[in-house]
């Protein structure tokens, strides 16, 4: 399986890790962190050197209850990394639902457009399809101000799974190719602990629909649930979760710990190869 973007044809024959940039002052775990370009740039580059495979830059945050930022703004925040990211050699994502962000970033060089809306804003079908680019599309319900009231589910897998086949089929239908579409379950996105949970346990049911499965369980709020710990402190959890998420079909792993995502991942292949491998 591969996914195509702009420049790059992903080889996913093994599970890739995309380091995630946030140029913003609220995002949940690492707002204003890196919300100016000198700083951010030179995380994307930190995170290059750990091994990331590609990068998703994000202006806004959409952790539950946060607010919305206008494209303008949004732009200022990530116009000049997005600039400089594009030359680093790798796929470089930018993370928005906004139609206006979405073309000036595909004219600025990106190569894939991760939309935690599916492509669902009026207009960014159209801002996308004959771009070429790759395109993640995700599972949420509302927006991130609301989304947590309308986490209510019979089948939480079967329901997600419909909500992106009809997406992804809406893509299509709009001109985006198969192969440059991937699927997000959204994981921490309109779901309680118990849906995340469930969605992970029967997660393998979505590589049926046949797309590349790009999943995000680093920090995030159900691993803090579970183990008691705050975000600063849930790196132990975010790798099992990974692993568990690669071993149910997950081919690209969106992470804040590149370094020890990467050298999880190398161990889990290690031992996957040495269960195929004769012993002479």
């Amino acid at each position: 399986m591969y996914w195509q973007t702009r420049r790059f044809r992903i080889d996913l024959s093994r599970p890739r890790v995309m380091g995630i940039v946030n140029v913003t002052p609220d995002s949940f775990s690492d707002g204003g962190s890196h919300d100016d370009d000198r700083r951010a740039i030179a995380h994307c580059e930190r995170l290059l050197a750990e091994g990331a495979d590609l990068l998703d830059i994000g202006g806004e945050s959409t952790r539950p209850g946060s607010p919305r930022v206008d494209a303008d703004t949004e732009w200022a925040r990530i116009g000049g990394v997005l600039a400089a990211a594009v030359k680093l050699g790798v796929p470089i994502s930018v993370d928005t639902y906004k139609p206006e962000v979405m073309r000036r970033a595909l004219d600025a060089g990106a190569d894939i457009i991760n939309d935690v809306q599916a492509l669902q804003m009026p207009g960014a079908l159209a801002a996308v399809a004959g771009s070429g680019a790759g395109v993640c599309l995700m599972h949420m319900r509302g927006e991130p101000a609301s989304m947590m009231d309308l986490a209510l589910y019979g089948d939480v897998v079967a329901e997600v799974g419909v909500f992106l086949a009809q997406r992804a089929q809406s893509a299509q239908a709009s001109g985006i190719p198969a192969d440059c579409i991937a699927l997000d379950p959204g994981y921490g996105f309109a779901k309680k602990a118990e849906h995340n949970l469930r969605l992970l346990a029967g997660q393998q049911r979505l590589t049926e629909l046949g797309y590349p499965l790009l999943v995000g369980w680093s920090r995030k709020r159900t691993l803090g649930d579970i183990t008691g710990r705050p975000v600063e402190e849930r790196l132990p959890a975010s790798l099992s979760a990974a692993l568990r998420a690669v071993s149910a079909g997950a081919n690209v792993i969106r992470v804040h710990d590149v370094a020890a995502t990467v050298d999880a991942l190398k161990v889990w292949a290690a031992v996957d190869a040495a269960t195929m491998t004769p012993i002479e």
